[in-house]
């Protein structure tokens, strides 16, 4: 791994850490405020969804490994390694053109949200949706980069 890669990873690890961060701070408040003040707070609860939807689709899209998923790998494991690479590159030209082709349309749609806004932070929902959008292209590139490895004769298990 190089030294760049390994500084974006922290990066990723960093803005992870930070939403999550947010997510607890935001729940203690919201228990502070709800049972020794007995004012609850509304915004609490609207970040801590904001931040999860976020933290699931960042992580997802730059943390997560490909060994780190739930695979049901049952036949993949039991064929052979020529298989195996047919079996690869075909699931990944798959995932690469199933989130090509959904992406304009998502990219519509996110756009469209910028007239809604979340009710009681007032954040603009396409900025709140644009993770997905952020998810989705990295996991083209991901996997675009995966079939490049696989038709260049790349050890398909390593990780």
């Amino acid at each position: 791994m190089t030294f760049a890669s390994k500084w974006l990873r922290q990066l990723a690890d960093n803005v992870a850490v930070a939403l999550l961060t947010a997510m607890f701070v935001c729940f203690m408040l919201q228990i502070f405020f709800r049972y020794v003040v007995n004012q609850p707070l509304t915004w609490t609860l609207e970040a801590n969804l904001l931040a999860w939807v976020w933290i699931v689709f960042w992580v997802s899209a730059f943390l997560l490994r490909d060994s780190d998923h739930v695979k049901f790998d049952i036949l993949y494991l039991s064929a052979r390694p020529p298989v195996r690479k047919i079996f690869a590159l075909i699931s990944a030209v798959a995932i690469v053109a199933g989130f090509a082709v959904a992406y304009p349309g998502s990219y519509d749609f996110i756009s469209f949200m910028r007239i809604e806004s979340s009710s009681s932070l007032g954040i603009r929902l396409d900025y709140v949706f644009s993770a997905y959008l952020l998810f989705a292209a990295a996991i083209i590139v991901r996997y675009a980069v995966r079939i490049a490895r696989i038709i260049m004769g790349a050890d398909i298990d390593a990780d």
